[in-house]
């Protein structure tokens, strides 16, 4: 179940880069700044329940690498 955790803590994680982008815009800035909030704790609480059975080192390089690739193909896709 950690390993779940942890892809869904780095798929939470491509959500707030693409929240502060949202925010931005001026018609869009509320609706991006609560994307962005939402997905930063619902990533962090993940991560942390993932963190009880993957160690620290193995569980950040993953989080950190499924938000990093994601957020690139998010941005070329949708942002150019």
């Amino acid at each position: 179940m950690s390993w779940i955790y942890l892809i869904f803590a780095g798929l939470f994680e491509i959500g707030w880069p693409v929240g502060l982008k949202m925010a931005q815009g001026d018609e869009n800035r509320f609706a991006g700044v609560l994307v962005a909030v939402s997905c930063m704790a619902v990533s962090g609480l993940l991560l942390w329940l993932a963190q009880k059975e993957i160690p620290l080192g193995t569980s950040y390089a993953v989080w950190t690498g499924i938000g990093a690739a994601g957020t690139f193909f998010v941005g070329v896709l949708f942002y150019g």
